[in-house]
């Protein structure tokens, strides 16, 4: 039975009058049902605990059988870190101002402190993105790579992305951490403002999860979407400042200003920076901004999964 099939088999000893209210997985939904967000929620706080689940999985399989196992997930962006600070911080000599963060006035001069301070900020953003580029890049394959769930088991396929943004979400948390503490270990200080993160993380998991389902779904049919994928995330992660302060895209035609202003990820990653390193304020309008974004992106994902995953097992 395919996992769009319905939960219909009832025991002998259950009474017929409590056979509606069996719940049907991969029952037909209109799009007026799939687009109910109350109906989206409802179903997330069913599923958590199968969603955890799946995410400890994920989080376990990624780095099963190699030598140094869970260690590459702090590995991986120290090694990042000291290539990126070694192209831009030592061989382009690139510099980071405060003022922008809501840090002390002016540039920093150039002293080894200075060099800790790019180092610090450039690994922020590397920590924060991971949690986006990772979901949607893998998002593409993530049904196709899972067709037990899909044709021999009942199961709520809406699962999947969502775990893997979880699994996704847990991995960064261990690079924030690794972020607090060089801070305080080359900079000696602690931001004042941690407790905003959250605010920060919330849009960037909406927009994480909306992108993953609605990837997932279309790659189930469009086989060649993972490597437009792949080449759209990196090329967003040049586009947003991430490498640079936001105050870089000045410089750019007006034009150009005015169609990467769109764009929701460039307000979380100069809050994430605020909020981690610099202990300042986050931008809340901004932050307002990607949430909404995010929102929209969240529920037309689910009502895509949603209507696309019955379809599932006739491709596979």
């Amino acid at each position: 039975m395919s996992a769009a099939g319905v939960v219909a088999s009832t025991s002998p000893s259950l009474p017929v009058a409590a056979a509606p209210a069996l719940h049907r997985v991969g029952a037909p939904v209109t799009w007026s049902q799939a687009l109910n967000p109350a109906r989206m929620v409802a179903q997330i706080v069913r599923d958590r605990s199968l969603i955890w689940q799946f995410a400890q999985r994920d989080i376990a399989a990624r780095h099963r059988g190699s030598w140094l196992g869970i260690l590459w997930v702090l590995l991986h962006p120290l090694v990042m870190l000291a290539v990126y600070t070694f192209v831009f911080a030592i061989i382009w000599e690139a510099r980071w101002s405060e003022t922008g963060a809501g840090g002390a006035a002016g540039p920093l001069t150039g002293t080894l402190a200075e060099k800790a301070t790019f180092a610090i900020t450039l690994f922020c953003g590397l920590v924060v993105y991971e949690v986006f580029s990772v979901s949607v890049s893998n998002a593409p394959t993530l049904v196709v790579h899972n067709p037990n769930y899909v044709k021999k088991v009942i199961f709520p396929l809406e699962v999947l992305p969502l775990a893997q943004v979880l699994a996704a979400l847990v991995l960064s948390a261990v690079g924030i951490g690794v972020l607090l503490v060089a801070n305080l270990a080359l900079r000696h200080t602690v931001s004042a403002t941690i407790w905003a993160v959250p605010l920060v993380l919330v849009p960037l998991v909406l927009l994480a999860g909306g992108l993953t389902m609605l990837a997932s779904a279309l790659g189930v049919f469009l086989r060649d979407l993972r490597v437009i994928v792949t080449v759209l995330v990196q090329i967003l992660f040049f586009m947003t400042p991430i490498l640079y302060p936001a105050e870089k895209l000045a410089k750019l035609p007006a034009w150009l200003q005015s169609l990467l202003s769109f764009n929701p990820l460039a307000p979380i990653f100069e809050s994430a920076r605020a909020t981690l390193v610099f202990g300042a304020m986050p931008d809340f309008a901004g932050l307002a901004y990607a949430a909404a974004v995010g929102c929209v992106a969240f529920v037309i994902g689910y009502a895509v999964f949603t209507k696309a995953k019955r379809g599932f097992a006739d491709v596979l």
